[in-house]
């Protein structure tokens, strides 16, 4: 059941609440009767310039010059312009809290902890902004970031944005050519990167790369190497130490803040790159901060005396999502490392370690401990914890279960979805509402989230295409190289030349909440039925046998058949009754369309390095296809697993 309830707000926490707290403050201002969130939802899309500049006042954004308009919006959803005239700083709004208080937290995967006072962090920007600036990096010129989750990759995007220059970054652990890939195509000034990085309980070096990668990136004048780790490997040549390159800085020099253009690039992200070069998005500094801070404070609770924790990397885009925790004045926990070493209460360790009240990870690890399991409640306080976000595919309704029954009973389960395309999410958690099993929790503020059937009908309790069809300030501004748009329209405006389309195959609830069931475009057709394959994940990975599971179609006599590839957990195997027990399974809880005609056993799944299977690449190979680029895949090497089975040749 989907529409079961989990978990409601105390009436404390639903008087108090920032959402609460807002709504009450935009009624004020602005004349309005607004008696629960679906209404204010409507006000936010039927009047978004008022509604986005309502958001800004009550987050307390910094600007310099005033706008001539809150929006400009005639054209096409790309030509709107937001607070067209303004000029801010990113870096200034997230370092506007000063003093002694702490605003970050690291800890290493070997345990080691660092704690950052307000102005701490300020003072390390400050001496990388003048270093910057010594390097001739100014506005509009890119630094790139070849870094783990570390404090001082903080430092380094803040330093750059502080000067109107544009950040991009990708995590060690990607591979030579899907860091040229992606740094080659925006040519970066400076290069920051690590001497080696822990994982899993290994050193794993990074400087052989970085001399590979430098060699093929001709636009680097600067790299700077932060020896993170103990690691006696010589530095390649060019190369300068973090504490080298700051020692000719002034420490008493006082930050300064450049400001840009509301739409003025802030961030590069780029596209997964798994059936072709990497497209580069570029983020707009006044749409991502409004949508981060909107996201964070509004939907998130975030506040001053909480403490957000994220799992992530800096190739994923809630690297940036997280990172704007700062201009909220919460504390930001940061860890780099394995979330299962030395095991899998490792991530529960830190929540009480650190008194954590906001915890974001993948679906995909509450399901692994899940599977593992590990039982927190019964080993752990918890007892700071208040949220729990999940993002990266679809959280299975069972997932829900589980962290409510082993997890926390008192917790707001906040389920997210959006992507790197907005570097920020369509639906979202709120802790106005209730949780109800198996959905995300609300459509975001300002968000005019659709989906729509065969038809381009707008449809509710029913599947469909995820889509925007009014204009949001953190759509990309640009894609790099691409300036007719060309690229832009490709990726979104394919299917509907007016309207965003997002790939995603959901349903908008009765309860105003959504089901992400997968990406559409791998939507399975047998006979000319759509499935989701996030229907078949639901009941397979459920099973306590398998430990993951991946499902694509394959092109079968003038149809597509359904083919299940799963790994069986350790001391299971996948006889015929184990493939009878997942038939069963899944033709007893969806319907016999969703039972694959084929289920075979494999001992890895491919996925990209941010964690995210890839069933267009799998599904390219059993066609004998070639995928375009397996550098932004974390092990390329499983896809040989899925090359020309036998299996797949029969009936």
């Amino acid at each position: 059941m989907s529409d079961r309830i989990l978990w409601q707000p105390s009436p404390d926490l639903l008087a108090h609440s920032q959402m609460t707290q807002f709504m009450t403050q935009l009624q004020q201002q602005q004349q309005l009767e607004l008696s629960n969130y679906a209404e204010l939802h409507a006000y936010s899309v039927a009047h978004r310039g008022p509604f986005w500049r309502a958001v800004m006042d009550y987050c307390g954004v910094i600007y310099q010059q005033e706008a001539t308009a809150d929006l400009l919006d005639e054209g096409h959803m790309i030509e709107a312009q937001w607070f067209p005239g303004m000029t801010l700083n990113f870096a200034e709004n997230l370092l506007r809290h000063q003093g002694p208080g702490v605003a970050l937290v690291f800890e290493s995967e070997s345990g080691q902890v660092q704690s950052w006072s307000h102005d701490q962090l300020r003072a390390a920007v400050a001496q990388v902004q003048q270093r910057l600036q010594a390097c001739g990096v100014g506005l509009g010129d890119r630094v790139a970031g070849f870094l783990p989750n570390i404090p001082e990759t903080l430092v380094a995007m803040l330093a750059t944005t502080s000067l109107g220059a544009v950040w991009s970054s990708t995590s060690p652990d990607f591979g030579i050519n899907g860091v040229v890939d992606r740094f080659g195509q925006i040519e970066p000034k400076v290069l920051f990167t690590v001497n080696a990085y822990e994982y899993n309980g290994k050193i794993h070096d990074c400087l052989a790369k970085v001399q590979q990668i430098t060699d093929q990136i001709s636009s680097i004048e600067h790299t700077v190497v932060i020896e993170f780790v103990a690691h006696e490997q010589p530095l390649p040549p060019g190369t300068v130490t973090y504490q080298t390159w700051l020692a000719d800085s002034d420490p008493d020099q006082a930050l300064q803040f450049t400001p840009v253009p509301f739409d003025h690039p802030l961030y590069i992200l780029y596209s997964s790159g798994t059936t072709g070069q990497p497209k580069c998005i570029v983020h707009r500094t006044g749409g991502i901060l409004l949508q981060h801070l909107k996201e964070l404070m509004l939907h998130g609770n975030v506040a001053a005396d909480k403490r957000l924790f994220y799992f992530t990397t800096c190739g994923w885009m809630m690297w940036n999502w997280m990172a704007s925790t700062l201009a909220t004045g919460a504390t930001l926990v940061l860890y780099d490392g394995s979330p299962f070493y030395p095991n899998g209460e490792r991530l529960f360790d830190l929540v009480d370690r650190h008194d954590i009240t906001h915890f974001g990870t993948s679906a995909k690890w509450i399901s692994a401990v899940e599977k593992a399991g590990i039982q927190p409640r019964k080993s752990h306080q918890l007892s700071t914890l208040e949220t729990i976000f999940s993002t990266g595919s679809p959280l299975m309704p069972e997932s829900f279960d589980y962290v409510y029954e082993q997890v926390k009973n008192d917790v707001c389960l906040s389920s997210i979805s959006g992507g790197t395309d907005i570097c920020s999410c369509f639906a979202l958690g709120n802790s106005n509402l209730p949780v109800y099993r198996g959905q995300l929790q609300c459509l975001g503020l300002g968000m005019s989230v659709k989906v729509l059937d065969e038809q381009q009908h707008s449809v509710v309790g029913e599947p469909g295409e995820l889509s925007c069809d009014r204009a949001f300030p953190s759509m990309p501004v640009y894609f790099w190289h691409d300036p007719k748009h060309g690229k832009y329209k490709s990726a979104y405006f394919d299917k509907y030349a007016e309207i965003w389309c997002h790939s995603d195959r959901a349903e908008i609830t009765p309860e105003g909440g959504m089901i992400i069931y997968g990406r559409s475009d791998t939507t399975l057709n047998p006979g000319g039925v759509r499935i989701g394959t996030a229907e078949i994940y639901r009941q397979v990975e459920a099973l306590p046998e398998i430990t993951e599971s991946i499902v694509v179609g394959q092109d079968w006599q003038d149809d597509t058949r359904v083919v299940l590839f799963v790994v069986m957990q350790t001391g299971h195997e996948l006889d015929e009754p184990m493939r009878q027990k997942i038939r069963q399974t899944i033709r007893q809880n969806t319907t016999p369309r969703h039972v694959p005609a084929k289920i075979i056993a494999v001992s890895e799944i491919p996925k990209t390095i941010s964690g995210k299977i890839v069933e267009l690449a799998v599904r390219d190979v059993i066609h004998g296809k070639t995928v375009a680029n397996t550098d932004a895949l974390a092990n390329p090497e499983a896809l040989q697993l899925y090359r020309d089975l036998p299996e797949l040749q029969d009936e």
